[in-house]
């Protein structure tokens, strides 16, 4: 557990990645909030408003009677929203830097290039 995030959100990232994983393909049902409970030693209402906020999202889809499931299309959302969410926390200061440093996008492509071709090896 993190302390620096409320229990529910971590709860809704694990499964957010667990789906993003392929652990949960779309359409799978996921644990129920009393499993999910369990298994991370919480309330069982903490756990409910984590997957509340992945239903409110349209990443799960409540069954009456039968339980939660990963919603048709949730991947693509939770890809879409990472991937923005990435170039805000990311992409956004890189860039400032690079801009005060002098450094054109030409040679910052170049320089991220040759890191990810070390960090491939």
């Amino acid at each position: 557990m993190d302390d620096s995030k409320p229990i529910f959100i971590q709860l809704a990232e694990e499964i957010e990645g667990r789906i993003l994983e392929g652990i949960y393909p779309e359409g799978t049902q996921v644990p129920s909030t009393n499993e999910f409970a369990a298994f991370m030693r919480i309330n069982p209402a903490t756990a409910g408003k984590g997957l509340n906020r992945l239903v409110d999202a349209g990443i799960l889809q409540k069954r009456r009677g039968i339980g939660m499931f990963v919603a048709t299309g949730a991947l693509d959302r939770l890809m879409s929203a990472r991937r923005e969410a990435f170039g805000d926390q990311f992409l956004s200061p890189l860039i400032h830097e690079a801009a005060r440093l002098g450094i054109d996008s030409d040679e910052l492509i170049a320089m991220i290039g040759q890191r990810a071709a070390v960090a491939g090896k």
